[in-house]
């Protein structure tokens, strides 16, 4: 399959796109009763500490460019759990560093998606000019850069104000950009120019501009940021640029057509999908040398690797489907999303830990007392909690208030809405105690009953407090 130039964009058919494009690749307070565990059950801790490492698992996030849309994996399970409309067209996909924000680049729309992973709804889009292709996010977030294969330029975005502030003439046909780990240099692949351009990124300018020949296609760079690779789909080669002196070290022969490419977060291996072998390559950088082979789908385009170095995520353009392929275990599965599936990011899930604690202030009086309920409410971060709703249940008909709450019969509705990590709030609750109560009991237990975005610690989510009334003057609390 050839590669079309940067100046030659196929026009949209629904159903049927062409992939010849240049693609892109806190403590619960309660009285706690033991109950006896279910025989073979999983122990209590070890059950929580397994859901809490499956609610805070990456995401994987494939854009498929036939239907407009970005399908999210969780990687967890494997499964899709949701599909959320972006521009026309999207080509690359790219996450802020925290998870919070996705930026697709929409290859027939001239403009950059940027969208809120928690609720996964397009917050801004900003126009970046014709032909909008690889794209990628500073280590610090604060950019994003975008190729503009069209123009021949980098676009970057100041991902505070959605706004462009720059654009960086590179070389002919661009189409992919990795930036470094310190942020300092971005890496431009110019497919007709057959070279990378090396931008210093806070002059914004071409510093060097390395003949790598072969029509390159993707870059990545090493996590210790001293080598930069960079596939040939042409010359069935993988080259290796030495960053210190911007020259070419060594040349990987891999047959196929190598498309994309991700290193390990370890920098002990690259992985290379093969555009028309539907497999994954392993180069050990060690000694440049492909190490193993492990088969993919049908034309396999953008490749991501999880943050634990386990897995291998590949986006396979003509099967409408994922390969995850198992590392330790050289297998692979497929994992069916959109039509056109190009490119892929594996980010850090969306996630907020709100954490219930409950006090109880018995207010004796001698003809009528009451009790105060306060609930604590803490986010645990690393997310700010765009809302959430904790629910306390009341005894019935008892005429409780409350300034904070919503008071329905036998509950009370409290809600919270921007906390930052760090920070809490308190709901109140006052039931009223009658003079003569007689040994009644009155227990409130308050839950977490949603929140925005996902809370990966159930713990921490619920706590009840009891206390016990002889008269509106003798008012016990545990």
């Amino acid at each position: 399959m050839r590669l079309l130039s940067a100046s030659v964009r196929p026009k949209k058919q629904r159903g049927r796109r062409l992939l010849a494009i240049a693609g892109s690749c806190g403590l619960a307070v309660a009285s706690l009763t033991a109950v006896a565990p279910a025989a073979h059950s999983a122990p209590a801790p070890l059950a929580a500490s397994a859901a809490r490492a499956a609610a805070e698992a990456p995401l994987a996030y494939v854009t498929n460019y036939s239907d407009d849309t970005v399908s999210v994996i969780d990687t967890a399970t494997t499964a899709v759990t949701s599909t959320f409309a972006v521009g026309d067209g999207p080509k690359a996909v790219a996450a802020s560093p925290d998870g919070a924000r996705l930026y697709v680049s929409n290859g027939d729309a001239g403009s950059v998606s940027v969208t809120d992973t928690a609720t996964g709804t397009v917050t801004a889009t900003v126009p970046v000019g014709d032909g909008p292709n690889g794209i990628a996010v500073s280590p610090d977030g604060t950019r994003a850069y975008v190729v503009n294969s069209a123009l021949q330029r980098l676009t970057v975005i100041d991902t505070a104000t959605n706004a462009v502030t720059a654009t960086i003439t590179v070389g002919s046909a661009p189409q992919q950009v990795a930036v470094s780990p310190d942020g300092g240099r971005a890496y431009v692949t110019n497919y007709n120019a057959r070279s990378v351009s090396v931008i210093d990124t806070a002059t914004n300018t071409v510093t060097a501009t390395v003949n790598v020949g072969g029509f390159p296609q993707s870059v990545a760079v090493t996590p210790d940021g001293t080598r930069a690779y960079v596939t040939r789909p042409y010359s069935n080669s993988v080259v290796v640029i030495d960053t210190a002196t911007n020259a070419v070290s060594a040349n990987v022969p891999l047959t196929d057509g190598p498309y994309d490419l991700a290193v390990s977060p370890d920098g002990a291996h690259v992985y290379v999908s093969r555009g028309q072998g539907a497999t994954i390559a392993t180069i050990a950088t060690a000694t440049n040398t492909v190490t193993a082979t492990t088969a993919a789908g049908n034309t396999p385009r953008g490749v991501a690797v999880t943050p634990d170095g386990r897995k291998v995520y590949t986006a396979n353009g003509n099967s409408a489907a994922v390969s995850v392929i198992d590392i330790a275990a050289n297998t692979t599965t497929a994992v069916p999303v959109g039509t056109t599936p190009v490119d892929i990011a594996i980010a850090e899930r969306p996630t907020a830990d709100l954490g219930v604690k409950l006090t109880a202030t018995p207010r004796p009086g001698l003809l009528n007392g009451r009790i105060e309920y306060t609930a604590t409410l803490t986010n645990h971060g690393p997310r700010t909690l765009a809302s959430a709703t904790v629910t306390l249940n009341l005894p019935s008909g008892t005429g409780a208030t409350s300034p904070d709450c919503a008071l329905t019969t036998g509950k009370a509705t409290c809600t919270a809405t921007g906390l930052a990590p760090g920070a809490e709030v308190t709901r109140r609750v006052t039931v009223p105690v009658s003079a003569l109560s007689l040994g009644t009991s009155y227990t409130v237990t308050a839950t977490r009953t949603a929140s925005t975005p996902t809370d990966p610690n159930p713990a921490n989510d619920s706590a009840s407090r009891t206390c016990t009334a002889t008269t509106a003057l003798v008012i016990n609390c545990t």
